[in-house]
């Protein structure tokens, strides 16, 4: 007997290993059928046609209709389907690709929203999946945008005024050849002045400069950043209204005690190289401050209460007058 003979006399032999098998014209066989616990490979996936991919998801969401969620089967072929469908995620991301986002983060919260998708589609009722996945995949793109590409918090309805003012600003400028202004905006939205001027400011509120961002190249300041151009409050500002209250007093003290004073605030000198400047003992010169000091204190405070007084006086005039 031949090598040939033995082989053609041999039984088939049968592979062990489970798979998923797609359903064509040539075999009916349902691809879940097979072991619903396998997940095909990437490369089974990218090696399907679009209309086996669409039968082997149908074949699939029948399948998760009928296993309870607790079932590690569910899990599997909810799997399964999410990895079917991820081109649809990418597919809607593109759309979005001139957005300042990274790609990579849109689809990261593209593929949440088919995951919404895969869990609230109903084979039922006689719809598409893809009809279903990509409104939602789309709008949860959109929601993402809408919360964390505003620099501030601002109500949907001025959002969704903002984009209405935008959109009929380019409709207009290609029509009048020129820009609108706020009033033809409003006409063309049919909106008043104001809300259509509040939708064109809110769009500001999409755009925030660096404060290390340097100057524009036309102006004076080129190259200098905009931190470095920002004021801050004085803290002298404070005590400036004291001091002016305060120098008439100065003049008035004694020249050993206003001594005391300049070299002590306006010279920056400790209590001992003041007693040894003026030929003391470090204990007189702190007994000099603090009386100098409480004397002051009391002088100027007197003055605020008799303005104080003062202008209560005129207020009680006028309304006497009254």
């Amino acid at each position: 007997m031949t090598r040939a003979s033995t082989l053609r006399g041999a039984p088939a032999a049968v592979s062990t290993t489970p798979e998923i098998t797609v359903t064509t014209a040539a075999t009916a066989t349902d691809p879940v059928e097979a072991d619903p616990m396998h997940r095909p490979t990437r490369r089974e996936m990218r090696a399907m046609g679009k209309y086996e991919a669409r039968r082997l998801g149908d074949a699939l969401f029948r399948r998760l209709a009928e296993l309870p969620p607790e079932d590690p089967a569910h899990s599997y072929v909810r799997g399964t389907l999410i990895e079917l469908n991820m081109p649809l995620v990418r597919f809607v991301a593109a759309r979005f690709r001139h957005r300042p986002e990274d790609l990579d983060d849109i689809v990261q919260v593209g593929t949440v929203g088919l995951i919404k998708a895969v869990d609230g589609f109903d084979p039922d009722r006689g719809v598409e999946f893809v009809t279903y996945a990509i409104p939602t995949i789309s709008g949860e793109i959109k929601r993402f945008f809408r919360d964390t590409s505003w620099p501030l918090r601002v109500p949907r309805s001025v959002q969704e005024r903002y984009l209405a003012a935008v959109h009929a600003s380019d409709r207009l400028e290609q029509s009048l050849g020129r820009l609108p202004d706020t009033t033809e905006i409003a006409e063309e939205l049919h909106v008043t002045e104001e809300q259509a001027a509040e939708g064109l400011e809110a769009g500001r509120l999409c755009r925030c400069d660096s404060l290390d961002s340097l100057r524009d190249e036309d102006s004076d300041d080129t190259g200098s950043a905009l931190i470095n151009r920002l004021g801050a409050c004085d803290p002298e500002l404070e005590v400036a209204e004291l001091r002016v209250m305060a120098k008439p007093f100065l003049n008035r003290l004694p020249e050993r005690e206003r001594t005391v004073l300049l070299l002590r605030f306006w010279g920056g000198l400790t209590q001992s190289e003041i007693a040894t400047e003026i030929g003391v003992s470090q204990m007189h010169v702190s007994r000099i401050l603090a009386a100098t000091l409480a004397g002051l204190r009391r002088q100027i405070e007197g003055r605020q209460d008799g303005r104080d007084g003062d202008r209560d006086g005129e207020g009680g005039g006028a309304a006497a007058a009254d």
